[in-house]
């Protein structure tokens, strides 16, 4: 199996966490009070923009050719810690 192949295959796990933890705190965002159930659900619009950006990223690189997904590792790996920061500080938000 080719290096790009296990890279792939690693950010498509961290995407289904991803995505778990979205899902997570959309359900504590559907039980808060009406308050804060605005902000709760801005916050997990803004989270499922990062992680479709993260996927399509991915998806690119995926697509590409064995000596094209060096450079756009960079850019997905990019993408993958905007989404992992965004998720960390939407959580310790919603405790």
């Amino acid at each position: 199996m080719s290096t790009k192949d296990e890279y792939v295959r690693k950010m498509h796990s961290k995407l289904d966490h991803w995505n778990a933890e979205i899902d997570k705190l959309a359900t504590k965002a559907s039980q808060s009070k009406a308050a804060i159930h605005a902000e709760y659900n801005k916050q997990i619009e803004e989270l499922r923009s990062k992680r479709n950006e993260a996927r399509n990223k991915l998806e690119r690189l995926q697509d590409a050719g064995e000596g094209a997904w060096e450079d756009m590792k960079a850019g997905v790996d990019m993408a993958w810690d905007a989404i992992g920061e965004a998720i960390d500080s939407a959580k310790s938000r919603f405790s």
